[in-house]
């Protein structure tokens, strides 16, 4: 799956992991996607299952 969330558009970040010795390894964080059935369309009517990210489910901008 896809670590995209399809309301915002988030995705991941990247970086590296630092050890104690300041070795430097590639890292990414992903955001927080879960896989939600959603009402969508211009009535908000058409159940439809979407990748949306906790953040953009708790600000509300998603009609379960």
């Amino acid at each position: 799956m896809a670590a995209t969330c399809d309301v915002c558009g988030k995705g991941p970040g990247f970086g590296h992991n630092i050890s104690h010795s300041h070795r430097r390894t590639k890292r990414r964080w992903n955001p927080n996607i879960q896989r939600v059935r959603a009402l969508v369309g211009e009535a908000g009517v058409t159940p439809k299952r979407l990748n949306v990210c906790t953040s953009c489910l708790k600000a509300g901008k998603v009609k379960r």
